[in-house]
């Protein structure tokens, strides 16, 4: 009996131990790893889950920007008052289960995976640093849907953005398809190439980095959001216990990491890198921004007629304009007061001294 129950207790912690160790090893489907963060931003280790349409948010936060409801999320520790990060890199990646990212700060669950942009971060910035023009780079390969501000447009002019230029990329020397081990990888089929380019566009984003460092030296702070969906393909194509949706999670994992560290080093160590991996959204994304196809995006008509949404500064404008009108009011008054109950003779300096001209005459 005592040697069954020992049996049934080493079952037990083996069954613990592998649990852990798949824990610890990989980041799973549906959630946000910090990969690098300054010093100065702090991120604390937990099992806190953030809610994927606070992520704009948490990376506002991240930037030292204000936000307009606050994110009581105790995953984010507050960052001195003189100090941003330089950069913020948020890569999302699509039709993700397991995602080995050993050398990150933080990792934490997704609850609620809708679709998100950080065009309310790109406007802030945009906004407060617009004489210095920083780097604002929103970018989604498959879906070809691109969106740059400030330096951007000139740093990554050259940048292959459409999937005809990506896989015209490939081709060329100095292409990931050198370096990378493709193994059950097939440059020829359509899913693999997809991924691919999708690994091409990071490789020469960083690449293209290396050769502007000056952006790193400014005082304006850069905003980094890229979306790949390579993985989700290969996984619809060949499933995902297949040999090329493995590889390619390893490959992609690894080029991650790089990213991270190269971005990080660049920018002096003060750049925030974060990766968010769902295994799919619940809704199809809708928002508006300048496609690299020209298409032309159209505003949906809304049928109940609803006000519009009035922003976070409305209180302090209503709040200024109020007490100035008050404030003009109560002077007309008194002013009108003052006048009507005046003594000519003895308020008015000018009767006065007309009056003494006109007797000496």
């Amino acid at each position: 009996m005592a040697l069954t129950n020992c049996r049934t207790m080493d079952a037990v912690f083996s069954a613990a131990f592998v649990l852990y160790l798949l824990i610890t090893t990989g980041v799973r489907g549906d959630s946000l790893t910090v990969l690098q963060a300054p010093e100065f931003v702090s991120f604390q280790k937990g099992d806190w889950p953030v809610s994927g349409e606070k992520v704009p948010d948490l990376v506002a936060l991240t930037m030292g920007f204000s936000v307009q409801e606050d994110l009581s999320w105790p995953g984010l520790q507050a960052a001195p008052l003189f100090q941003r990060p330089r950069a913020n890199v948020l890569v999302v990646v699509r039709g993700v289960d397991e995602l080995n990212l050993p050398q990150s700060v933080a990792s934490y669950p997704l609850e609620n995976p809708v679709p998100f942009t950080l065009d309310s971060v790109a406007e802030t910035v945009h906004s407060l640093f617009a004489e210095d023009t920083p780097v604002v780079l929103q970018l989604a390969p498959s879906e070809e849907r691109l969106y740059m501000l400030g330096k951007a447009n000139a740093v990554f002019e050259d940048l292959p953005v459409t999937l005809q230029q990506i896989r015209a990329r490939l081709s060329q020397d100095g292409s990931v398809l050198a370096s990378l081990p493709l193994n059950s990888l097939n440059r020829n089929a359509e899913a693999d190439l997809l991924f691919l380019s999708e690994v091409q566009v990071l490789h020469d984003i960083t690449a293209l980095l290396q050769r502007h460092k000056h952006l790193a030296k400014d005082h304006s702070p850069d905003i980094y959001s890229l979306e790949l969906s390579g993985l989700e393909e290969l996984k619809r194509v060949y499933g995902q216990d297949s040999q090329q949706y493995h590889d390619a999670t390893a490959i992609l994992a690894s080029v991650l990491q790089k990213l991270g560290e190269d971005v990080y080093g660049l920018y002096g160590n003060s750049a925030v890198v974060e990766v968010v991996t769902v295994k799919t959204f619940e809704v199809p994304l809708t928002r508006k921004s300048r496609s690299i196809l020209q298409t032309r995006v159209t505003d949906s008509t809304d049928p109940y007629n609803l006000a519009y949404k009035y922003n976070f500064q409305y209180a302090v404008v209503f709040n200024i304009v109020l007490w100035l009108m008050i404030i003009l009011a109560l002077a007309v008054i008194a002013i009108s007061y003052n006048l009507w109950n005046m003594d000519p003779g003895y308020d008015s300096i000018i009767y006065r001294m007309t009056n003494q001209k006109i007797r000496m005459d």
